[in-house]
């Protein structure tokens, strides 16, 4: 019978055990979202840093008119409208320095709309 108890007793702390780090592997899984404005002719935050191999998703909006954003070397781009967000997911696999451009004409200043993103280890 106390065998049977001791059993009973592992065989829930094993249940336990593999419940909770399960858990714990869903919750680190989640993306990292950050929020990136657009507005005549920047972004906002102008510059991101990011770990490799972390899932993140740029939640892309707009203030005034419609506006893009590219990564060339990333194989990413996005068109979003005012009123109207568009999300980018990426888990960036190389370290380095990424400059996204506005991929919607959007006036004389759109050549110099860029945001940058910062890859580190």
């Amino acid at each position: 019978m106390k065998k049977r108890l001791m059993l009973l007793a592992l065989s829930a702390a094993i249940l336990l055990t593999a419940i909770l780090l399960d858990r714990s592997t869903v919750a680190q899984a989640s993306p990292r979202r950050i929020e990136v404005t657009a507005s005549k002719f920047s972004f906002s935050p102008g510059e991101i840093t990011l770990k490799k191999g972390q899932p993140v998703v740029l939640v892309l909006t707009s203030t005034d008119a419609a506006h893009g954003l590219k990564f060339s070397e990333l194989n990413l781009n996005a068109k979003f409208q005012k009123g109207k967000p568009a999300e980018m997911s990426l888990t960036p696999d190389k370290t380095g320095d990424f400059v996204g451009h506005c991929s919607v004409f959007c006036g004389s200043g759109h050549g110099s709309m860029v945001l940058k993103l910062h890859v580190v280890e």
